[in-house]
């Protein structure tokens, strides 16, 4: 009998502290992550992924068994890649976190020998460890306009950490739905649909302002860059791009009115020549050949209304099939 109350006294205790791990407001360098990870711990998550990098050290992590690591859609095992080349972590880091599905999504600024990069990472725990890390990366020449060097020596706006009013909250369905109105008035712009953005909407694209910021002209003399959200989708302008498949949207923040999703564009290279909606006429033919974007791309919505945008991303071969399951296309 003496024995069994010794087992059943040592399991009891085993048990304890499992859940005493599980259920700690604290990250440890190996051990469980609370399951009820908050805004705080995911957020000192990030901190500890970002620094085992730098270390080349996954050992830091506490990685489930069968966690599953992407570089730019490609399925690799955690520690090989950027961890092997990554020398710094920069100095730009906007996070975004979803406590209700455990999960957070950073773009950061890290440093790769004597060049910057800016980083797209989301990470999502279970059971008390990470099970997914997907990153996107963007290098200097990976495709379009960007600014690496400014983007490190800035920080987020501030606005986009405002909490929405309780009473003005909509679902996580409402905001997903206002995020994917995005990609479908991309989609084949024709500057016929509905686009809902605010009258301040700014956009930033791989550290450089693609809205509202007339020093940018990819296009000249049509300056589209120049124009704000609104008025660049009712031009026509991103007619260039002929399909946004494999939408997802894994992370919702309801309480700050964020969306952070995952998107492949293709451009097929057959868009040569743009008419825009003012007549007038815009030259595409640096695309004259299939080709796609694997985008990271944050939303911050008030009053059913994109206010701000942050992307990042890189160019793959033309309609790579993303290495995570589900999302969805208008056709």
């Amino acid at each position: 009998m003496r024995t069994k109350f010794l087992i059943l006294g040592a399991t009891v205790c085993l048990a304890a502290g499992i859940l005493a791990g599980y259920f700690s407001p604290a990250v440890s360098a190996t051990g469980p992550i609370p399951v009820d990870c908050s805004r705080a711990c995911l957020e000192g998550l990030v901190d500890q992924y970002l620094a085992a990098v730098v270390a080349h050290d996954p050992k830091r992590l506490p990685l489930a068994a069968d966690v599953k690591y992407t570089e730019n859609d490609q399925v690799m095992d955690v520690g090989d890649g950027f961890w092997g080349t990554a020398t710094a972590v920069g100095g730009y880091k906007h996070c975004f976190a979803d406590p209700v599905t455990a999960q957070i999504g950073c773009l950061v600024t890290m440093h790769e020998g004597d060049h910057g990069l800016i980083m797209g990472m989301r990470l999502r725990v279970q059971l008390g460890r990470i099970t997914e890390i997907e990153t996107t990366y963007y290098r200097q020449g990976g495709g379009g306009p960007s600014n690496i060097a400014g983007l490190d020596t800035s920080q987020p706006e501030p606005l986009w950490f405002d909490a929405v009013p309780p009473a003005q909250r909509v679902s996580r369905q409402q905001l997903i739905a206002t995020a994917n109105m995005y990609f479908a008035g991309l989609e084949n712009n024709d500057g016929k649909g509905v686009y809902p953005f605010s009258d301040d909407c700014d956009r930033m694209e791989n550290g450089i302002h693609t809205t509202n910021n007339p020093t940018v002209s990819p296009n000249a003399p049509f300056n589209a860059f120049a124009l704000g959200c609104k008025a660049q989708f009712e031009s026509g302008y991103y007619a260039i791009v002929t399909r946004v498949h494999h939408r997802r949207f894994p992370i919702v923040d309801e309480e700050r009115g964020i969306v952070w999703a995952c998107v492949i564009f293709d451009q097929n290279g057959t868009v040569q020549t743009i008419k825009l909606t003012n007549g007038n006429t815009v030259s595409m033919k640096n695309f004259n050949r299939p080709s796609s974007l694997e985008v990271t791309e944050a939303f911050k919505i008030e009053n059913g209304k994109i206010r701000r945008i942050e992307m990042v991303g890189s160019g793959l071969p033309y309609h790579l099939n993303p290495a995570w399951d589900g999302g969805v296309s208008d056709r």
